[in-house]
């Protein structure tokens, strides 16, 4: 597929992407929708009158939003039509954009000029623990390898609804949180800086369309609420004793790839994959024979304090999930429970099936046993006060590839 704007073959954005996301610039402060392609912004705002299909041209308004809600709200033809469009318009055979020189200069700006911000307004956020390898890890550890997984979790796909508020864009320092731990059974916790900090390795999808209270999303409608995803690093203060004894929450922060770029389910379709195997067989309500699985790469690298020199410690792929993103977002609603527009559920940690895979610190030190080397010849049990941790997350195509950005962040000290 031919673009007018000329990029390397292997661009984390190509034509074949435009994943959206919502900017600013020092000339225009004012926050707006774009996609990227190559190393620019398309300003979406600045072509609304062109999004001129059966489907869109009553809604142009919704390209001059400074969140994609009103855009996410849309159907998914709508999406698709947007998407042929914005290809359209960005094609070589097309001269509508490239021989308007004018309209050219003020609707692409660099990637490099350009503030990013949250995509949509988050209203609520659901985590799940969809990963079969990761929930087997966690079991191994504080219970036994007979009784890893729980009695429920091959049968729904467990999740939690947790705050919005704590989703911040990569880049955003992390401050080790404050919390209490068990340091001696049967004596009073004690408060203080959380010792075991971690990063859990997702992905997220935003929910797209919305559904009436009282009214489930069907297995079979719930791809038409799944927007687009996103690589996502959901920090978590381990309380270890207290989070897996007494099932008390704790502190996370939600951090997306920056530019916090969503990459639409269009953009994934060439790399569907078959859907893990489920045993049992789950309920007709989770059930589907369609594939809603993806061919994700996915990798964690870790640079010490003052480091120039970064460690990858995992490589994992979204295949690995037991559970798809469509049985989760049926399960959410299965009684009724409404989500809106731009609502973001988490994937849970993603671990595969070897060492090298596994999503999170918890699992690759296996709970503190097993350091791990970093290059710089510094060991990692768990993350250390000035670590950057960076997750990418690509799929790989024979002529293309589809990014999704970077998610970075550095772990600050507690503070007084």
């Amino acid at each position: 597929m031919g673009c007018f704007l000329k990029y390397s073959k292997y661009c984390d954005f190509p034509i074949e992407n435009l994943p959206y996301g919502v900017f600013s610039t020092s000339s225009n402060p004012t926050h707006r929708i774009g996609v990227a392609i190559a190393d620019s912004i398309l300003d979406l705002s600045e072509i609304s009158h062109l999004f001129a299909g059966p489907l869109l041209k009553n809604y142009q308004h919704a390209f001059k939003e400074p969140t994609l809600n009103s855009f996410m709200a849309l159907s998914p033809s709508a999406w698709r039509e947007a998407r042929e469009t914005i290809q359209n318009l960005l094609s070589v055979d097309n001269p509508t954009l490239q021989n308007d020189k004018e309209l050219l200069s003020r609707a692409v700006c660099l990637q490099a000029d350009a503030t990013m911000h949250l995509p949509a307004k988050i209203g609520d956020y659901t985590d799940f623990y969809s990963s079969i390898h990761h929930a087997t890890n966690v079991g191994v550890m504080f219970r036994s390898k007979e009784n890893a997984l729980m009695p429920n979790w091959k049968y729904i796909p467990v999740g939690y609804h947790g705050r919005a508020s704590s989703v911040v864009i990569s880049g955003t320092p992390i401050r080790r949180p404050f919390g209490q731990t068990l340091v001696v059974e049967g004596t009073p916790p004690v408060y203080g800086p959380c010792k075991l900090m971690d990063f859990e390795l997702e992905m997220a999808f935003f929910v797209g369309g919305s559904n009436n209270l009282g009214e489930p999303i069907s297995i079979e409608k719930a791809q038409d609420h799944i927007f687009g995803f996103v690589i996502m690093n959901d920090w978590s203060g381990e309380f270890l004793t207290l989070e897996f004894v007494s099932a008390l929450s704790h502190p996370r922060i939600l951090a997306l790839p920056s530019p916090p770029w969503v990459v639409t389910t269009f953009a994934l379709e060439p790399f569907l994959v078959d859907n893990y195997p489920q045993d049992p067989e789950p309920f007709p309500y989770l059930k589907h024979d369609d594939k809603f699985n993806f061919d994700i790469s996915l990798q964690v690298d870790i640079a010490p304090k003052g480091s120039q020199v970064s460690t990858t410690v995992c490589r994992s792929n979204y295949k690995f999930l037991y559970w798809t993103a469509k049985q989760q977002l049926a399960h959410h609603t299965v009684t009724g429970c409404n989500v809106n527009p731009g609502d973001l559920m988490g994937s849970g940690t993603i671990s595969g099936d070897t060492s090298d895979s596994f999503g999170s610190l918890l699992e690759l030190s296996w709970k503190g046993t097993k350091p791990l080397t970093l290059l710089d010849g510094s060991q990692r049990k768990f993350l250390q006060d000035g670590d950057t941790v960076t997750m990418k997350a690509c799929c790989e195509g024979d002529s293309y590839n589809i990014g999704f950005g970077l998610c970075e962040g550095t772990l600050l000290s507690a503070k007084s």
